[in-house]
């Protein structure tokens, strides 16, 4: 399995897709339906992604080996369960999970079986609705015919950022796979600085005054709530989507003047991003963007277990010549 190929369902910026290109692995299908997203996956991919995967049809997509999704996380409802069983009809995968955007990852699973898959989400995944979420992802999965496998990792391992993440890798055939030890490259946060940064990403004194109150009036009520401040030699709280708004989880000490947000570019660098990344679409939307990507250089360890796993199976079962 020198050459394989792949679908990056839910793509984002394709924080997914990098390592398994690394891999030489070949994109086949593509699939985001913000338009933002589409715009920098293009500009870094030349691959126009499709939109709404809940509008297309798995038989319209390309085969494929392996299969990529960062679905976002859902309810599901047990409330027609009852129902089916009193008509007598199997409540598999089709019932359980329809309505939630997991589904459409399931089915495209069980229209190609392809070779294997990883799956990624927050690490809340596994707690979610007391844990029926998960337990419904990992039957329907080994409902599919597959062997799964399930870890959270902090992408602090690679990048100075603490943030926690499940990854779930299946393979339709019995292959040994164990997700790969890590060493730490024990970043810090001015391994991604820039050098100079523009004015305009230093907090105003009326913002940065409004978030020292919210801070000071949750300390009082004993809460943890407000911003998180960092020095070069610190480890940051999660980027997230919000970043836009106010930029509160990360705001980076100044000496002599108001803390500033991290630039785009940065953020890039602290999602493991390569540098020769392009960011075409503005601030607002990049923060949004690199706050729901996939630490990508921490996507590279993985895609290179995972293929190396199925390298080594298929090298130690080679198919079948015809007529033997």
């Amino acid at each position: 399995m020198d050459q394989f190929s792949y679908i990056d369902l839910f793509a984002g910026i394709g924080g997914l897709r990098i390592g398994f290109d690394k891999m030489g692995g070949a994109c086949v299908f593509s699939s985001e339906i913000d338009k933002f997203a589409r715009e920098t996956y293009e500009a870094n991919f030349n691959h126009v992604p499709e939109g709404d995967i809940t509008e297309i049809p798995a038989h319209e997509i390309p085969r494929h080996d392996v299969l990529l999704a960062g679905f976002p996380c859902q309810p599901f409802s047990l409330a027609g369960v009852s129902k089916y069983n009193s008509l007598g009809w199997e409540h598999g995968f089709n019932h359980d999970v329809k309505g939630t955007l997991f589904f459409d990852v399931a089915r495209i699973i069980e229209h190609h079986k392809p070779k294997a898959f990883l799956l990624e989400n927050v690490k809340n995944l596994r707690s979610h609705d007391k844990g029926r979420t998960w337990k419904v992802i990992e039957r329907t999965l080994t409902d599919l015919g597959y062997n799964v496998h399930s870890k959270v990792i902090d992408a602090k391992l690679v990048v100075p950022q603490h943030r926690e993440r499940v990854f779930i890798v299946g393979f339709k055939e019995d292959i040994e796979f164990s997700f790969p030890e890590i060493r730490p490259k024990y970043r810090k946060l001015k391994h991604i600085l820039d050098k100079e940064v523009p004015d305009k990403y230093t907090l105003s004194d009326h913002l940065w005054k409004y978030l020292q109150d919210y801070k000071e009036k949750h300390r009082k009520k004993g809460n943890g709530f407000g911003f998180g401040l960092v020095n070069p030699d610190d480890t940051t709280r999660t980027l997230s989507a919000r970043y836009h708004k106010d930029g509160s989880e990360i705001l980076v000490h100044q000496p002599g003047k108001n803390p500033r947000r991290l630039t785009p570019r940065e953020c890039s660098r602290l999602m493991g991003f390569p540098a020769r990344f392009k960011i075409p679409v503005s601030d607002t939307q990049a923060y949004r963007q690199f706050g729901n990507a996939v630490v990508a250089s921490l996507v590279v360890h993985l895609a290179k277990s995972m293929i190396e796993a199925l390298r080594e199976h298929e090298k130690a079962n080679p198919p079948l010549e015809a007529g033997e």
